[in-house]
């Protein structure tokens, strides 16, 4: 049985040093001891239809093509012709035709990444065909979610993930699609959006029409450090987060219980937001573009059986998220803005910080 409780700040608990949120070396030092050495989620499953069906996905300025094979799996290769390393595909999403051509020199590759055809290489002494298949990416699926590792040495997601297996099966998350999308450009440091969504404590003042429905002081976790945090919050009797204030489709998978007036919040260091309310999901992937800029992808997920009938309306929960999605980056950008100041000082953290906090902790630890 999983246990939740309040998340409690350590003594001592402040926030971060401004140079955190600022500082070009310290962005830099980011990008190759957290972006390219974790476990960052692209996309899903249901992208990729059927053989050849691909989408390219940017990881810290590589270019990865993410494709199904005619065994139905799915991999990632960079995309990077072996022969002169030209850009292979530029289209962000599609389907080949048979094979992965390289638009030079006609180099093909098969789904899995082997070499097919090199023209004219049989004239070249020792060349072998073998020897030059695509180079891969480590990727892995969870609940029809796809993750990719830069790390060719990186732990594997089935034990970076170990926590996750079996949690949320009461909504079969690999069963619900893809019901709309916004994109966000954030000039605010990525580690402030975490932080931001790790605590209600801004709640009351921030988002007003998310209180009265969802009470600021609710929060228990089952997830209290380490790379996974987060848990539940109360969710009034009869309530939806939606722009009615009610829910207005049934709950998805096997949602009951308590878990019909909760909804759960948890962050996947270091990339991803993720929300699970009774009647649909919702996450939030961030790509830090710069120190002081975060570009955000965010996405809807609903029961597939709903999506179908003629009345399905996903803007009851999506326009209710982008005002309250909106209402965080602007304080969020007010922050980035405080802390470049001469006078920023790391400040307290309140007990309602807890998770906060215990983000910062990690972060500091993964960083070195």
């Amino acid at each position: 049985m999983t246990t939740f409780q309040r998340a409690r700040i350590e003594a001592g608990d402040r926030t971060l040093e401004g140079i955190y949120y600022t500082s070009e070396a310290i962005f830099e030092r980011e990008r190759q001891m957290i972006t390219r050495r974790h476990w960052l989620c692209v996309g899903r499953a249901e992208q990729l239809q059927s053989p050849g069906a691909y989408f390219l996905v940017d990881v810290d300025g590589e270019s990865l093509i993410i494709v199904r094979g005619h065994d139905g799996a799915i991999r990632a290769f960079y995309n990077v012709c072996r022969h002169r390393g030209t850009r292979l595909c530029r289209s962000g999403e599609g389907q080949f035709s048979g094979t992965i051509r390289c638009p030079y020199h006609a180099w093909s590759y098969r789904f899995d990444g082997s070499l097919v055809s090199a023209p004219h290489m049989d004239e070249v002494p020792d060349f072998d065909i073998a020897h030059w298949p695509l180079v891969g990416c480590a990727i892995a699926e969870w609940e029809g979610f796809l993750w990719v590792n830069l790390d060719s040495e990186a732990q594997a997601f089935e034990q970076a993930m170990a926590p996750l297996v079996g949690r949320f099966a009461p909504w079969q998350l690999d069963r619900l699609r893809r019901g709309a999308h916004i994109h966000y450009e954030v000039a605010a440091n990525w580690k402030m959006i975490f932080e931001n969504y790790s605590e209600c404590y801004h709640c009351p003042p921030i988002h007003p029409g998310l209180v009265p429905l969802s009470p600021a002081d609710s929060g228990r976790n089952d997830f209290l450090s380490g790379p996974i945090l987060g848990g539940y919050m109360s969710v009034q009797p009869g309530a939806g987060l939606t722009t009615s204030g009610r829910r207005s489709r049934p709950a998805v998978g096997t949602v009951s219980g308590a878990d019909l007036e909760r909804a759960y919040y948890y962050t996947f260091f270091p990339n991803l937001l993720f929300s699970l309310h009774p009647d649909y999901a919702m996450v939030h992937s961030l790509w830090p573009e710069a120190v002081d800029r975060t570009r955000i992808v965010c996405e809807w997920y609903f029961d597939p059986t709903e999506m179908a009938k003629p009345d399905f309306d996903a803007s009851d929960a999506v326009l209710f998220w982008d005002e309250i999605n909106r209402q965080d980056w602007q304080i969020c950008e007010r922050t980035q803005q405080g802390v470049r100041s001469s006078a920023y000082r790391p400040g307290p953290y309140a007990q309602r910080e807890g998770l906060a906090a215990a983000f910062d902790r990690e972060y500091l630890r993964v960083l070195g």
